[in-house]
């Protein structure tokens, strides 16, 4: 009873027992798995070669290693040994599937890895490096071969005829590729594709699409873009194609320019026909049935060598091709006398206007460009007015009493320049006056040998010229004077 009780109880030490002993063997697993070394998974294409390493890594001493064989699992449930090695009895390749293709890289029994030369599609599976050892039993790991293959890519546009329903108009195809392939359009014409799958017996898928629509005549030389995409490729591929629309013609009849007169010669009409394929015949008649003599016929080109009566009719232009017959007609008329050629006059017309709007923009330019070019050259005046000059020497200046200035002073001018005052004869005003003793150095009045000063009355006679007439321009110049 207490042995039952302890087995039951959660934190008896037999129950940690168990516990620790599960954990061993667990742990004793995983380093089992770890023995035997090989890659977990390898991609390889058709006709290449392959090697698929094996290493047993922990053997130690009490482990003996009997022999080692390679097994080969295409699918589930099926096991083929395709090549193995005994330190004694050497190797053995048992498969005629692999026979010749099947190598041992070394003869080492720890180090037992094959070469696969030539491979195939159906080489494809998972490939176990097993070994029997002493006292352990068996050890092995296994490596999934995965067979890849570039698919064959094509695209070619159906030749149609145009029509109300939908048809195919072009198909793409990945054949033979493994994974299977992915296929797109691009297309600026309204269709919808669709797409199937197929498996080969060698493992690759072969995928097609088709690209469906209503033609029309309009859709004939439209273009569409069929894109493949696969694993093994490095880009998608594309193939552009034209899409080929048959139909029966369309006609058209030009070169009549309503001035067929008695008399004009050369006078041309021309059938134009669009079609596919291209039109197998063009016939040229009249609604009496056969053409006048005065009519030449050159392929699509009707000449009338000489206008008359005769061709005051109806014309019809008639082009077959295999899809069927299309015909235009139209009908001419004769007129006396010449017509004046309307579009010669209205051309001249729209080319008089023309050149006058021409000209008139040209006169505009001309004159924006002259009007730009003279507010570019006016400016601010180049010289500055003259200073006045200030009354009195510089002694009387700095003796007079602070009081405002009578005069304005204002910078001189700078070398180079030249100041023009007029020498018309101006009234004479306090200015000149003061000019005057300017003009002595701002020293006393000079006296005359009388003892006057030259300012006695208005009696100038006798003392020379007064400073009345002392022109303008001079009672602003003074000598220079040093202080």
């Amino acid at each position: 009873m207490a042995r039952d009780s302890t087995a039951r109880c959660p934190g008896s030490p037999g129950r940690n027992a168990w516990m620790v002993a599960a954990v061993i063997i667990v742990a004793a697993q995983g380093v089992v798995a770890q023995k035997v070394r090989v890659e977990e998974e390898l991609e390889a294409y058709p006709t290449e070669s392959v090697d698929l390493r094996c290493e047993f890594v922990d053997g130690g001493s009490l482990t003996k290693l009997t022999q080692v064989s390679w097994i080969w699992e295409p699918v589930d449930g099926q096991r083929d040994n395709i090549a193995v090695y005994h330190p004694t009895y050497g190797q053995s390749f048992p498969n005629v599937a692999f026979k010749d293709r099947v190598i041992f890289l070394q003869n080492n029994l720890r180090i037992p890895s094959i070469r696969i030369k030539d491979l195939r599609m159906s080489d494809a599976g998972r490939y176990t490096c097993e070994y029997a050892t002493y006292p352990s039993g068996n050890e092995q790991g296994t490596t999934t071969l995965i067979m890849l293959a570039k698919p064959k890519n094509s695209a070619k546009a159906v030749t149609v005829q145009a029509g109300s329903k939908s048809v195919m108009v072009a198909h793409c195809e990945a054949a033979d590729g493994k994974p299977a392939a992915t296929i797109k359009w691009l297309a600026s014409v309204g269709g919808n594709h669709s797409t199937t799958s197929t498996n080969g017996p060698d493992g690759t898928v072969t995928v097609r699409s088709e690209y469906r629509l209503v033609p029309t005549a309009e859709d004939n030389g439209r273009e569409v873009t069929c894109l493949v995409d696969q694993k093994t490729q490095d880009r998608p591929w594309t193939e552009v194609l034209k899409l080929s629309v048959e139909y029966p013609p369309t006609v058209t009849i030009d070169g009549y320019d309503h001035n067929w007169y008695v008399g004009r010669s050369d006078a041309v009409l021309f059938c134009h026909a669009t079609a596919n394929p291209e039109p197998t015949t063009i016939t040229w008649t009249t609604a009496s049935g056969s053409l006048p003599d005065t009519v030449v016929v050159e392929q699509n080109k009707l000449t009338v060598r000489k206008v008359d009566d005769a061709v005051n009719t109806t014309f019809t232009c008639e082009v077959k091709n295999k899809h069927g017959a299309s015909r235009k007609t139209l009908t001419t008329f004769v007129i006396e006398k010449r017509e004046p050629v309307q579009e010669q006059q209205t051309g001249a017309l729209v080319g008089g206007v023309l050149g006058t709007l021409i000209f008139i923009g040209i006169v505009i330019g001309i004159v924006f460009l002259i009007r730009k070019y003279q507010q570019d050259t006016e400016g601010p005046p180049k010289h500055k007015p003259p200073p006045p000059v200030k009354a009195g020497s510089s002694t009387e200046m700095l003796n007079k009493p602070s009081e405002p200035p009578t005069a304005t002073e204002t910078v001189p001018l700078s070398p180079g320049e030249v100041y023009y005052e007029p020498t018309g004869g101006e009234p004479v005003t306090m200015l000149d006056e003061e000019a005057t003793d300017a003009l002595n150095g701002g020293a006393p009045p000079v006296l005359n040998k009388d003892g006057s000063d030259g300012h006695h009355g208005n009696d100038s006679s006798n003392h020379g010229p007064s400073s009345g007439n002392i022109p303008r321009g001079e009672s602003f110049v003074s000598t220079p004077m040093y202080v």
